[in-house]
């Protein structure tokens, strides 16, 4: 829980007993989280951790980090917007700065699509975090998609081919998947091969 003070100190803000982090921790810990769990949560504070320097605010990017799936329910929709208005209220409690809470809550919010304005430091670094996974060896990202489809265990599996087919195809029509020159040099290529095999896969 040390990440989580720290990050929250960072903002400005105290965790009494660390009452507050072991609840969302604990949201992290849900059983039915096969890939958005608190390994991915995990990895993705690593990646900032190393990355810092790219960030105008790091220490928000991390609070960003934590909230940004707390609440996931592979069958609902508007997880990212119910995590960032949880984001929002607990981080008032524990005393962060109401502009803080709003970038906290606005990458939060980011990660429903990605979609990054050039000069949004913060916003870069988070979403090239969220995204790392599609870069990994292929080994580990068949992991991670096996992962997926445990948290989509509800849904018939020629449906799933379906609606995973065209996220991959949205994906691969982004004319980059990564902001941040440096990790997009890292990650670019090996990402794509990945979603392309992937795809393959889907449509054979």
């Amino acid at each position: 829980m040390a990440a989580w003070r720290d990050a929250l100190a960072g903002a400005g803000g105290t965790d009494p007993g660390g009452v507050a982090g072991a609840a969302l921790l604990a949201r992290w810990r849900e059983p039915h989280r096969a890939y958005h769990d608190e390994v991915h949560l995990t990895a993705m504070l690593s990646t900032v951790d190393s990355c810092a320097a790219m960030a105008d605010d790091p220490d928000l990017v991390r609070l960003a980090v934590w909230f940004h799936d707390a609440v996931y329910d592979p069958a609902a929709s508007g997880n990212e917007e119910a995590s960032a208005l949880l984001a929002a209220s607990e981080l008032a409690v524990l005393g962060v700065a109401e502009e803080k809470i709003a970038e906290v809550a606005r990458l939060v919010r980011l990660t429903t699509g990605h979609a990054v304005a050039d000069g949004d430091a913060n916003g870069a670094l988070l979403c090239d975090a969220d995204l790392e996974v599609l870069s990994r060896p292929a080994a580990e990202y068949q992991i991670y998609t096996a992962g997926v489809r445990r948290e989509y265990a509800h849904v018939p599996d020629e449906l799933f081919r379906a609606g995973r087919a065209a996220v991959l195809r949205n994906l691969l029509e982004l004319p980059a998947l990564f902001r941040n020159p440096e990790l997009a040099a890292r990650w670019e290529a090996p990402a794509r091969a990945n979603l392309t095999r992937e795809l393959a896969t889907l449509t054979a």
